[in-house]
C-alpha cells in the first residue's frame, strides 16, 4: 500500500517528536548504565576484599573485615534497591524496551531481575548474611584445622535459618532449596536434578566397583615422592599461560581452597595449594582455575561493566574449568605434548615413566575423601552426596548435628570409604561457611556441559587432537571465546547449550565418555 506524502510542517513536527522521544530514551538508558556500572564497581571492591581475606589478610583482622564487608554489602544493597533505579528500569521496560537493541534489552532484563530479587530482601537480612559469611569462614577454617564440627555447627544452623527466610522473601512459590539452587543455576530445580543424579548413581557406582576389582591397575608409583614447590609453581604458571591466561591482567596465588576471583576481566585472580608430595593436584588445580579465568578474561567488557557482559551461570562457568582440566589436560594428546616438560621438572621421580604410563596414572579411578582431589569418575558422587544433604537439611529430613554421621554413611554407600576425621569429611568444603547452598549441583551439571561442548568442538574442528598434541591451544580458546565467553548473558543456559551444540543438555555424552575412556584405561571387557 502506498502512503500519501506529508507536508513539510507535518514532517518537521513528527521529526521533532521522534527526536524528543529518542533523546528521552537515550537519557533514561544512559542513566541506567551509570547506575549499573557503579554497582558493578562496588561488587568489584567486594570481590577484592574476599580474595584478600582468603589469600593475604592477617588472621587477626577477621572481625574488622567482617564489619567492612557487612558495611559494603549494605551500600551495595542500597544501590541495588534504589527506587530511582526501579523507576528507570520500569520506564525502559514498559515504554521503550522494543525500540532498544538486543544487548540493551539484556541489560534491562537482567538488572530488573536483580532489582526485584534485592527489593524483596530486607537490608537487615542482607547484612546479617554478609557478616555471617565473613565470620563463618574464619570459624570454618579453625574448625577444619582442629577437626571440631561442633564448633561450626551453630554457623551452619543459622545459615539455614537465614537462607530459608531469604528464599521465602525472593521466591515464595518455590521450595526453599529450589530458590537457593536458582541463584546459581537459574531455571534449574530439584525436579530436574534428582532424576539426572539418580541415573548417574546407577551408572557410576557399578563402573567404579568394576574398576576397583579389576586386576589391571595403572602404575602410579612415580607420582609418589617429593616434588620441589618452586618447580611446581613454575610448571603451573607455564601451562596456565600456554592455555592463554593473560598474566598481565591476572595473578596466581596460594589459598586454603583453590578458587578464581578478582574484580574485572582485566583483574582475574586464581589460587591453588601446593604439596611437596603431590604435584599433580596443584598442577590440575591451576589448570581448572585457569579455565574459569579464561572465561572471565574472555567476557566482552569493552561493552561496559554491565550485566550483558557477565558470565552466565555457575554450571556454565564450571563447564569451562572442567573442559580444560578434563577434556583437554587429562587427554592423551595433552600428555604427549607436556610429558617431557614435566619429566624435566622432576627427572628423578619420572625417569622410568612413559607418556602412556603417565596418561594412565593421572587418570586413575580411586575413591578419595576429598572432593577437589577426586578423579572424574568418582567426583559426581561427591557432588550427589552434598546435594542430597543440602536437600535433606532444607526439607527437614536431616539435622545439622547428625551431619558427620550422615556424611560418613553416604561416603561408605557411594564410594566404599569412610573418612577417619571430619576434616577429611563434612568440614572439607568452604561453601557452607559462606551460605552457598545450591552451588554443588553446578559442578556436575558443568561436567555434562563440558562433554557436550567438547563433542561439538571435535565435530567442528576435527584437528583438535593434533592441536593439543602440538600445544596449539589458540583454536580451542578462540572457539570457546566466540561460542560461550563473548555471549555474556544474552541467552539462558538452556538456550546457550542448544545454540552451541544443536540440542538440549544430554547426559549421555558424559556417561559414554566416562565408560569408554575408563574401559580402555583399565582394559575392562
Amino acid at each position: 500500500m502506498f502512503a500519501p506524502s506529508l507536508g513539510i510542517d507535518e514532517t518537521c513536527t513528527l521529526f521533532k517528536i521522534e527526536m524528543r522521544s529518542e533523546i528521552t530514551m537515550n537519557q533514561h538508558y544512559q542513566n541506567l548504565v551509570e547506575k549499573l556500572e557503579e554497582i558493578t564497581h562496588l561488587n568489584g571492591v567486594m570481590s577484592t576484599l574476599g580474595w584478600d581475606q582468603e589469600v593475604m589478610m592477617p588472621a587477626g583482622a577477621s572481625d574488622a573485615r567482617a564489619k567492612q564487608i557487612a558495611a559494603l554489602a549494605g551500600v551495595i544493597h542500597e544501590r541495588m534497591t534504589d527506587p530511582a533505579l526501579g523507576e528507570c528500569l520500569h520506564e525502559l521496560k514498559e515504554k521503550e524496551f522494543a525500540a532498544l537493541g538486543e544487548m540493551e534489552r539484556c541489560n534491562i532484563r537482567e538488572a530488573l531481575y536483580s532489582y526485584e530479587l534485592e527489593t524483596k530482601v530486607p537490608k537487615r537480612l542482607v547484612q546479617e548474611l554478609a557478616e555471617l559469611g565473613s565470620r563463618g569462614h574464619g570459624v570454618w577454617v579453625t574448625a577444619r584445622q582442629e577437626n571440631r564440627f561442633a564448633d561450626f555447627a551453630p554457623v551452619l544452623k543459622r545459615f539455614l535459618q537465614l537462607k530459608t527466610e531469604w528464599a521465602q522473601c525472593v521466591s515464595p512459590d518455590l521450595e526453599p532449596y529450589d530458590a537457593n539452587i536458582d541463584l546459581f543455576e537459574r531455571g534449574t530445580t530439584m525436579n530436574v536434578i534428582t532424576p539426572i543424579f539418580e541415573r548417574l548413581k546407577q551408572e557410576l557406582i557399578p563402573l567404579i566397583a568394576a574398576i576397583q576389582s579389576h586386576p589391571v591397575q595403572p602404575d602410579t608409583s612415580f607420582l609418589q615422592g617429593r616434588f620441589a614447590l618452586d618447580k611446581q609453581e613454575l610448571l603451573a604458571r607455564k601451562i596456565s599461560q600456554d592455555m592463554g591466561f593473560n598474566i598481565e591482567q591476572g595473578r596466581i596465588d596460594v589459598s586454603v581452597h583453590p578458587f578464581c576471583g578478582g574484580s574485572h576481566p582485566t583483574d582475574v585472580r586464581i589460587t591453588t595449594r601446593y604439596k611437596d608430595n603431590n604435584f599433580v593436584e596443584s598442577l590440575y588445580s591451576v589448570i581448572h582455575e585457569t579455565g574459569h579465568a579464561l572465561y572471565e578474561q574472555g567476557r566482552p567488557h569493552e561493552l561496559g561493566d554491565l550485566p550483558v557482559t557477565e558470565s552466565l551461570t555457575m554450571g556454565i562457568h564450571e563447564s569451562q574449568s572442567l573442559f580444560w582440566e578434563r577434556m583437554i589436560a587429562q587427554s592423551k594428546p595433552f600428555c604427549v605434548h607436556y610429558f617431557e616438560t614435566i619429566r624435566a621438572a622432576f627427572p628423578e621421580n619420572l625417569q622410568s615413566a612413559t607418556v602412556d604410563s603417565f596418561y594412565r596414572a593421572i587418570n586413575t579411578c580411586k575413591p578419595d575423601f576429598i572432593r577437589v582431589e577426586a578423579d572424574e569418575v568418582t567426583y559426581p558422587l561427591h557432588v550427589i552426596l552434598r546435594y542430597e544433604i543440602e536437600k535433606g537439611l532444607f526439607d527437614g529430613s536431616m539435622n545439622v548435628d547428625d551431619l558427620p554421621e550422615i556424611w560418613n554413611e553416604l561416603m561408605q554407600k557411594y564410594l566404599g570409604i569412610k573418612p577417619p576425621t571430619d576434616t577429611l569429611g563434612v568440614l572439607q568444603d568452604s561453601h557452607w561457611s559462606g551460605g552457598a547452598f545450591g552451588y554443588f549441583p553446578s559442578y556436575t551439571l558443568g561436567a555434562m556441559y563440558a562433554c557436550q561442548f567438547y563433542n561439538t568442538l571435535l565435530r567442528e574442528q576435527p584437528g583438535t587432537g593434533q592441536n593439543i598434541a602440538t600445544g596449539n591451544f589458540v583454536p580451542i580458546k578462540n572457539w570457546l571465546n566466540e561460542k560461550i565467553h563473548r555471549q555474556g548473558k544474552l541467552y539462558t543456559p538452556q538456550q546457550l547449550v542448544e545454540r552451541v551444540t544443536g540440542e538440549p543438555l544430554n547426559p549421555d555424552y558424559f556417561v559414554e565418555y566416562l565408560k569408554n575412556k575408563y574401559s580402555e584405561i583399565y582394559r575392562l571387557a
